[in-house]
């Protein structure tokens, strides 16, 4: 009989907590139409301060380490889940479209605070790491369903506004149950120096060292892909496929839910059998997913290759360790986050490329450039194998 232990409960609850600033930060793009027909704007400006909420979700990963190994990880998480709540209330109320784009850039902000002090967090108490963190991130997959089905509901029957403020009906139960759950945490350097750990010279120094920033590498590549695709997969299922919205639709939630049951069980595999193998694997399959996706005969084909891509972009379950274990207990906070604002903001170019090249050579060629990245970063593991560069 398996024992329910402390440690589980921080568990479940940094993946509610993660569940709850996905569904804010997802909460907008349903009811997008209705937003532009109040305000009177166009879906570029929409779009503007959309980009500036994932700009500002980025860089807040860096700060929130810094800050969890200040004051404790505990509190800082307490305040990205409070602010999601609070941000996602000023936007439902916002007179004006000023007022609704900051409102959006500081939930991107508070948001951004959760994942590297929950993840560091979840290093220190959990044995099996992979595992951990698997579990952490279905907390955003799990987001990725229910919030644009809810949130389109809701927005179709009462309205933009509590479609947006539906946020807080999670979020501020899961911070009370948060903050009546999980103990205060020590913080790793109480003594730290703001000033200094944002020196531009030891950030650059972690950077620069091989095993990071081959870790960076493949970190960026694989994000990269996760962006262009899932920023594209129902157009390309209906524009290069021909298939119905509904059935798009529904290929986009089959994606989804292969990523966060596969997420489990490649922390898993990342804890027994070595982070570098499943990370090659998981991106291995990947780009043969993109690879059905792009020519696989049928709706058969079409389906094989979203279950794979999912799976393939489960990949941060066994790569994310690798940086954890690569970093000293005194800046794993500061440094873990750091890494994560630099390929999460390098990746975020991913929407843009792939549509560019969609634009001027087809969503064929467009998928089928990412298979050739993912292609691109399993050779690198490879190389780093075969001549025991011990990246």
């Amino acid at each position: 009989m398996i024992r329910w232990r402390y440690r589980d409960t921080v568990l479940a609850l940094c993946t509610l907590a993660f569940f709850v600033t996905m569904f804010g930060r997802l909460a907008i793009s349903p009811v997008v139409p209705a937003i532009t027909d109040e305000f009177g704007v166009s879906n570029a400006v929409i779009g503007a301060s959309l980009t500036g909420m994932w700009l500002a979700y980025g860089f807040a990963q860096f700060p929130s380490g810094v800050l969890g190994d200040r004051y404790g990880e505990r509190g800082i998480i307490l305040v990205a889940l409070g602010g999601t709540a609070v941000a996602c209330l000023l936007i439902a109320v916002a007179p004006l479209f000023s007022v609704f784009v900051l409102a959006t850039v500081v939930l991107g902000a508070v948001a951004g605070l959760h994942y590297s002090v929950a993840t560091t967090l979840l290093s220190r108490i959990h044995d099996n790491v992979g595992i951990a963190i698997g579990i952490h991130n279905s907390g955003a997959t799990i987001a990725g369903l229910i919030a644009p089905v809810a949130v389109a509901w809701v927005g179709v029957t009462y309205g933009w506004r509590p479609a947006v403020a539906l946020t807080a009906a999670v979020g501020i139960p899961a911070f009370a149950l948060f903050a009546l759950s999980v103990r205060p945490t020590e913080p790793r350097r109480p003594e730290l120096s703001l000033r200094e750990r944002f020196q531009l010279r030891s950030l650059l120094e972690l950077l620069s060292r091989p095993v990071i920033a081959f870790t960076l590498f493949i970190a960026i590549v694989g994000e990269f892909v996760w962006q262009g695709s899932a920023s594209f997969l129902p157009v390309f299922l209906i524009e290069h496929r021909g298939y119905s919205t509904t059935v798009a639709a529904a290929g986009f939630s089959a994606y989804f839910v292969a990523q966060g049951i596969a997420q489990v069980g490649v922390g898993a595999a990342s804890d027994r059998f070595g982070r570098d193998r499943a990370t090659a694997s998981c991106l291995l399959v990947g780009a043969v997913g993109l690879v059905v996706l792009v020519s696989g005969p049928g709706l058969a084909g079409a389906a094989v290759g979203v279950i794979l891509l999912g799976i393939g972009m489960s990949f941060e379950a066994a790569l994310l360790p690798r940086f954890l274990e690569e970093l000293g207990a005194a800046e794993r906070g500061a440094g873990f986050g750091l890494v994560r604002t630099v390929y999460v903001i390098t990746a975020s170019l991913g929407s843009v490329v792939v549509g560019l090249v969609a634009d001027l050579s087809g969503w064929g060629v467009s998928f089928a450039f990412l298979a050739g990245l993912l292609i691109l970063a399993v050779a690198a593991f490879v190389v780093n194998w075969t001549f025991g560069l011990d990246l």
